[in-house]
């Protein structure tokens, strides 16, 4: 697959044609298409004070607003059954090779659980002073245990692997880290989300989501956390967040101090596959990894968990399938027009009820 500028972002601003909503109790499900309006599709998921999962909401259940303008939800469904896209994003940076066995393992286990290999698809990638797909996009299971299976090798030993998936984008795949005099440096956790989201998630349709696993310190990317949560906003991507801090390891710094750069020109796609280190990256102080990982995932819409002796990951994991086995699509008509980003805010008028959705969309 030839380079692609990683800035190439879609936009979230949906025609109806290709918008899939249902009035309320259709039973045959048949879509209402209007060929020249413009839907904005909003996924969301409602749980209650205790955090289950409220699945018996209607329409007018929902109260939503844009820009702070009071805005008519036209189309309305219960998604349960749609296909579904995941993608699985796993820092290998320093500061987590010591709990890879445990995130590889609970991977596993929900991909064996969550995926229909007749409905759904998921790709895989690492990152660490690259950001590499290990696994195109692919409904196969085998190939996915294959490909996380592959975290647990020594970095400079793996080879190249093509997708099996006819339907796969066609990226290459396999080893490829830059060499530092032998040395990796930094952690590119902006990068791996704007890869995820513009290479492989904004030509999807249908609902898609992503799993980040990571301490959130960010000490080598090129692009901005602004970026890369732009990128997954207009791929319509939920982010869901897991930070898994090895305290005892390297700590919640991450491998290399808060201030590496990489030398060398732009970035691209790397030789086998990863995502090349290059140019001079902007300065940052250190950052709380936390935060970092709650922003993301409050922004497009996701959660964010933490990993304690109380909430495993294995429980996370359960957490994240009964979400996307229990969303609602709502679809509205702006009353403005107009470029730019616009905030979105949805409520119920259930008091006990609370909404989990993104906060906005770019508008065309």
């Amino acid at each position: 697959m030839t380079r692609r500028d990683l800035l190439g972002l879609g936009a979230a601003l949906l025609p109806a044609s290709r918008l899939l909503a249902w009035q309320e109790g259709d039973a045959s499900q048949q879509a209402k298409f209007s060929a020249d309006v413009n839907v904005v599709n909003l996924l969301v998921s409602a749980r209650d004070k205790q955090g289950k999962i409220v699945r018996d909401l209607t329409k007018d259940d929902f109260i939503l607003d844009e820009d702070g303008r009071p805005q008519t939800i036209k189309y309305f469904a219960q998604q349960v059954d749609m296909p579904l896209t995941l993608g699985l994003l796993v820092d290998t940076s320093g500061s987590q090779r010591r709990v890879l066995d445990q995130e590889r393992n609970a991977s596993l286990d929900f991909f064996r659980h969550v995926m229909r290999e007749d409905k759904d698809r998921a790709f895989a990638i690492h990152f660490d002073t690259e950001v590499e797909l290990l696994q195109d996009l692919t409904s196969s299971r085998k190939d996915l245990e294959a490909s996380l299976n592959d975290l647990a090798k020594p970095q400079l030993n793996r080879r190249s692997s093509g997708s099996s998936d006819p339907q796969g984008g066609g990226y290459p795949q396999g080893g490829g880290y830059p060499r530092n005099g032998g040395q990796r440096r930094g952690t590119t956790l902006y990068d791996a989300v704007l890869l995820g989201s513009d290479e492989l998630m904004k030509k999807q349709q249908g609902r898609k989501a992503m799993i980040l696993m990571s301490d959130g310190v960010d000490n080598g990317s090129k692009v901005s956390l602004t970026s890369a949560i732009e990128a997954a906003q207009r791929s319509d991507t939920l982010v869901y967040s897991i930070r898994f801090a090895d305290t005892q390891g390297f700590g919640n710094g991450g491998f290399g101090g808060p201030n590496i750069g990489m030398g060398g020109g732009g970035i691209g796609m790397g030789r086998r596959g990863g995502m090349g280190r290059g140019g001079n990256r902007m300065p940052e102080n250190r950052v709380d990894g936390k935060k970092i990982l709650e922003q993301i995932s409050r922004e497009t819409g996701g959660a964010y968990f933490e990993v304690s002796s109380k909430m495993t990951l294995d429980k996370i994991y359960d957490r994240i399938e009964e979400d996307l086995r229990n969303q609602y699509n709502l679809g509205y008509t702006p009353d403005q027009t107009g470029a730019g980003y616009r905030k979105i805010h949805v409520t119920s008028k259930m008091k006990n009820v609370v909404i989990q959705a993104r906060d906005g969309y770019y508008a065309k």
